[in-house]
């Protein structure tokens, strides 16, 4: 029965993590509409991109068994 409980709170940690890349990419699109083509604002918002895919791309590695 514990693999039943690993598996279910697999599932629920999978939704909470693709509840929050729903909502950075929503913000994201107003972030963009919102700065128009304004180069500060564009270049704010690449920063915080390029910040967040490192972030990302870590906690991938990094939970990512080897082979």
């Amino acid at each position: 029965m514990a693999m039943i409980d690993d598996v279910s709170a697999d599932v629920e940690a999978q939704s909470t993590v693709i509840a929050s890349v729903e909502t950075l990419l929503t913000n994201l699109s107003a972030q963009l509409a919102a700065a128009g083509t304004d180069p500060a604002k564009l270049q704010a918002i690449k920063d915080s991109l390029d910040a967040n895919t490192a972030r990302l791309s870590a906690a991938v590695v990094a939970n990512t068994p080897a082979v």
